[in-house]
Protein backbone atom coordinates (compact mmCIF):
# COMPACT_ATOMS: atom_id res chain seq x y z
CA UNK A 1 0.00 0.00 0.00
CA UNK A 2 1.15 3.61 -1.04
CA UNK A 3 1.14 6.41 1.63
CA UNK A 4 1.95 9.77 1.69
CA UNK A 5 3.77 11.40 4.39
CA UNK A 6 1.48 14.79 5.63
CA UNK A 7 2.53 17.20 7.95
CA UNK A 8 0.53 15.77 10.48
CA UNK A 9 2.81 12.87 10.46
CA UNK A 10 6.27 15.23 11.07
CA UNK A 11 7.72 16.68 13.64
CA UNK A 12 8.50 20.59 13.09
CA UNK A 13 11.27 19.61 11.06
CA UNK A 14 9.97 17.27 8.54
CA UNK A 15 10.64 14.10 10.09
CA UNK A 16 7.97 11.29 10.20
CA UNK A 17 7.44 10.65 14.21
CA UNK A 18 8.11 7.21 15.44
CA UNK A 19 4.71 6.36 16.19
CA UNK A 20 2.93 6.98 13.01
CA UNK A 21 5.05 3.88 11.70
CA UNK A 22 2.80 1.78 13.34
CA UNK A 23 -0.36 3.74 11.94
CA UNK A 24 1.18 3.75 8.65
CA UNK A 25 1.27 -0.36 9.25
CA UNK A 26 -2.31 -0.52 10.84
CA UNK A 27 -3.87 1.62 7.85
CA UNK A 28 -2.62 -1.02 6.11
CA UNK A 29 -3.88 -3.75 7.58
CA UNK A 30 -6.97 -2.87 7.60
CA UNK A 31 -6.57 -1.24 3.94
CA UNK A 32 -6.43 -5.63 3.40
CA UNK A 33 -9.99 -6.11 4.63
CA UNK A 34 -11.52 -2.91 3.15
CA UNK A 35 -10.38 -3.25 -0.50
CA UNK A 36 -11.67 -6.75 -0.53
CA UNK A 37 -15.21 -5.81 1.17
CA UNK A 38 -14.48 -7.02 4.24
CA UNK A 39 -14.44 -5.61 7.97
CA UNK A 40 -11.16 -6.07 10.57
CA UNK A 41 -13.68 -6.58 13.38
CA UNK A 42 -16.71 -9.57 12.63
CA UNK A 43 -19.31 -10.94 15.26
CA UNK A 44 -18.00 -8.29 17.78
CA UNK A 45 -14.34 -9.82 18.05
CA UNK A 46 -11.00 -7.85 16.38
CA UNK A 47 -7.76 -8.03 16.44
CA UNK A 48 -5.70 -6.81 19.16
CA UNK A 49 -2.07 -5.80 19.34
CA UNK A 50 0.04 -8.01 21.70
CA UNK A 51 3.00 -8.03 20.81
CA UNK A 52 5.02 -5.48 18.71
CA UNK A 53 9.05 -5.32 17.37
CA UNK A 54 10.03 -2.26 15.29
CA UNK A 55 13.25 -1.32 13.75
CA UNK A 56 13.50 2.04 12.54
CA UNK A 57 16.15 2.31 9.96
CA UNK A 58 15.97 5.57 8.41
CA UNK A 59 13.66 8.54 8.78
CA UNK A 60 11.22 9.24 6.46
CA UNK A 61 10.13 13.08 5.32
CA UNK A 62 7.47 14.85 4.52
CA UNK A 63 5.88 14.50 1.05
CA UNK A 64 7.81 11.25 0.61
CA UNK A 65 5.77 8.23 -1.05
CA UNK A 66 6.39 5.37 0.80
CA UNK A 67 5.23 1.75 0.24
CA UNK A 68 4.09 -0.71 3.29
CA UNK A 69 4.91 -4.28 2.01
CA UNK A 70 3.11 -6.82 4.26
CA UNK A 71 3.68 -10.47 4.87
CA UNK A 72 1.88 -13.41 7.53
CA UNK A 73 5.12 -15.17 9.51
CA UNK A 74 2.36 -17.07 11.47
CA UNK A 75 -1.59 -18.21 11.07
CA UNK A 76 -2.61 -20.20 14.44
CA UNK A 77 -6.04 -20.64 16.30
CA UNK A 78 -6.43 -17.58 18.09
CA UNK A 79 -4.01 -15.33 16.44
CA UNK A 80 -1.54 -14.32 13.53
CA UNK A 81 2.22 -12.45 13.02
CA UNK A 82 2.50 -10.25 10.41
CA UNK A 83 5.91 -8.26 9.33
CA UNK A 84 5.71 -4.98 7.44
CA UNK A 85 8.07 -3.06 6.06
CA UNK A 86 8.33 0.33 4.61
CA UNK A 87 10.13 2.07 1.90
CA UNK A 88 10.86 5.07 0.02
CA UNK A 89 11.72 4.01 -3.57
CA UNK A 90 14.43 0.99 -2.82
CA UNK A 91 15.31 2.33 0.92
CA UNK A 92 14.30 0.51 3.77
CA UNK A 93 12.98 2.97 6.45
CA UNK A 94 11.42 0.55 8.99
CA UNK A 95 10.76 -2.95 9.63
CA UNK A 96 8.35 -4.47 12.35
CA UNK A 97 6.91 -7.75 13.40
CA UNK A 98 3.06 -7.53 15.41
CA UNK A 99 1.37 -10.19 16.88
CA UNK A 100 -2.42 -9.95 16.78
CA UNK A 101 -5.10 -11.74 18.74
CA UNK A 102 -8.31 -11.93 18.09
CA UNK A 103 -10.43 -10.30 21.16
CA UNK A 104 -14.43 -10.73 21.73
CA UNK A 105 -16.54 -8.78 23.89
CA UNK A 106 -15.48 -10.91 27.00
CA UNK A 107 -12.25 -9.48 26.53
CA UNK A 108 -10.45 -13.39 25.90
CA UNK A 109 -9.09 -14.94 22.60
CA UNK A 110 -10.86 -16.54 20.27
CA UNK A 111 -10.58 -18.65 17.08
CA UNK A 112 -10.34 -16.78 14.11
CA UNK A 113 -13.26 -17.25 11.75
CA UNK A 114 -12.38 -20.12 8.87
CA UNK A 115 -13.69 -17.74 6.42
CA UNK A 116 -10.86 -15.38 7.65
CA UNK A 117 -7.82 -17.46 8.03
CA UNK A 118 -8.69 -18.33 3.97
CA UNK A 119 -9.06 -14.88 2.89
CA UNK A 120 -5.54 -14.51 4.73
CA UNK A 121 -3.97 -17.42 2.74
CA UNK A 122 -5.47 -15.81 -0.05
CA UNK A 123 -3.90 -12.51 0.04
CA UNK A 124 -0.78 -13.16 1.53
CA UNK A 125 -0.59 -16.53 -0.28
CA UNK A 126 0.64 -18.06 2.46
Amino acid sequence: MKIRVYYKDTDCGGIVYHSRYLDFCEMTRSEYFFSHGKSPTQDGCHFAIKNIEANYVKPAYLGDLLEVKTEILKLKHTSFSLFHQIYRDDDLLFEMKVLLVNLCQDGKPHPIHEETKAFFREIFSF
